[in-house]
């Protein structure tokens, strides 16, 4: 992403003086002049300029117009692109996500005054360095503040998912939500069930990745909206846990510790560790003990579930439960057959499921041997001893005589666990065992 983003912001630099070359005013806006400000590398670039669609696109072929509604145009180079819009105004969002009419306009004001954050609505020069700064964005960010421009109320009404963007630029920059802003969050939160699951889903998944997960989380708690996009999470504060396992509180005191220590992470694995336990809060009981009968069995229901409903991926959401799914296995690991401790460090992406183990036990008891145990498995397994080469296949059993069926599954396991084990290593003594063990061809 790196080169990428480097060759775009040269794009975007070259963009902005043809334009301006040829009498337009262009200016680099939005995130790109924050990040820059900021002293980070823009994720991407944007252009405002007063030159109308037609223009831009007719001086950088082959330009593609991707919102001719909206007056975007995107010009590419190699892997860099970069959206070029005409300076507008927007008028009577109805559906809280889209304006129904907007105004091409020449003065860069009143582009300025239609944006989100005043942090995201500052315009730059990329060769001079000079800013354009209508809403004391510039002030906002020496002050780490995420302020609505203009009415905040207003904002959140027009596009319902800037209240989940306002907790995700917090969490990632490490900045407050002005008060007027959170308290319009809290007044509207009910209103992000009008927004797509998906525009919610790439949301939450950006907060889960992007840096500050639990500040995120705590944000989303606090502004009253993880009740409404993530009950199920929200349901775990106040679930006690049994302090000799967990002497950190709740789960959701443990869930945040998790959070708080997620370090650049994939996004299933950072979906893993958010839904590791949610099965607790609906198994919670008091017997001898707190115990929590089944919640992993639960959790894998429940993370399919709310996954499911937030649009995500198929490859996703069977990676998630697999998290799910296998995390309490890590207490018995030094207690494996040698076979099944195979089996377990060839799961797909494990390396996943061991950081959300070494997470799981710094977020409660501290105590990290079954994780370096594991590590030093990997590390004294060889590929070929992880993985042996089959030493018979279906077809070998068929000419061995045996008829397809459901115990070919059952006999082929057999085989695996024993060369696994060391028990066998050649063909000859798997067919002599399957032989042993399912009897004669017949």
């Amino acid at each position: 992403m790196g080169n990428a983003t480097a060759s775009a912001g040269s794009l975007a630099a070259r963009i902005v003086r043809r334009l301006r070359q040829e009498g337009f005013a262009a200016w680099l806006v939005g995130g790109c002049v924050r990040d820059l400000l900021l002293g980070r590398e823009p994720a991407d670039y944007d252009v405002a300029t007063s030159a109308p669609p037609a223009n831009v696109a007719g001086l950088f072929p082959p330009a593609e117009t991707v919102g001719a509604h909206f007056g975007v145009v995107l010009v590419r180079e190699g892997p860099a692109e970069v959206e070029v819009a005409t300076f507008r105004a927007d008028h009577a969002y109805r559906d809280g996500r889209r304006p129904e009419r907007v105004e091409l306009v020449a003065d860069p004001r009143e582009d300025v005054l239609r944006r989100d954050f005043t942090i995201n609505a500052l315009m730059m020069d990329p060769d001079s360095g000079e800013v354009l700064d209508f809403v004391g964005g510039r002030a906002d960010l020496a002050g780490g503040l995420i302020r609505a421009v203009g009415d905040p109320e207003a904002r959140f009404e027009e596009d319902h998912l800037r209240m989940l963007r306002a907790i995700r630029f917090a969490a990632r920059l490490g900045f407050v939500i002005e008060t007027a802003a959170m308290k319009a969050i809290a007044t509207l939160r009910d209103r992000i069930h009008r927004v797509a699951a998906e525009r919610v889903r790439d949301e939450l998944g950006r907060i889960l990745t992007e840096g500050g997960a639990r500040r995120g989380f705590e944000l989303l708690d606090r502004s009253g909206l993880l009740a409404e996009v993530l009950p199920e999470v929200a349901a775990m504060k106040g679930v006690a846990q049994p302090p000799e396992f967990h002497p950190e509180g709740d789960v959701w005191t443990h869930t945040l510790l998790m959070l708080e220590m997620l370090g650049g992470p994939t996004l299933t694995l950072a979906w893993g560790v958010l839904l590791h336990d949610v099965g607790k809060p609906p198994t919670f009981r008091v017997a001898e003990r707190i115990r929590f009968d089944g919640h992993v069995e639960m959790g894998v229901t429940m993370a399919a579930r709310i996954l499911a409903r937030l649009r995500c991926s198929t490859d996703d959401i069977r990676q998630v439960e697999a998290l799910v799914a296998n995390h309490l296995r890590f207490k018995d690991v030094t207690r494996m057959r040698e076979s099944t401790l195979k089996r377990f460090l060839r799961m797909d992406r494990f390396a996943e499921h061991l950081e959300l183990h070494r997470l799981d036990c710094l977020a409660s008891h501290r105590m990290l041997g079954n994780y370096h145990y594991l590590k030093a498995q990997l590390e004294a397994m060889p590929v070929d001893v992880l993985r042996p080469p089959r030493l018979l296949t279906g077809h070998d059993l068929i000419a061995a005589g045996y008829r397809p069926g459901p115990a070919f599954q059952r006999m082929l396991e057999a085989v695996e666990t024993a060369q696994l084990e060391g028990r066998i290593a050649t063909r000859e003594q798997a067919l002599a065992l399957v032989e042993e063990e399912f009897g004669r061809t017949g």
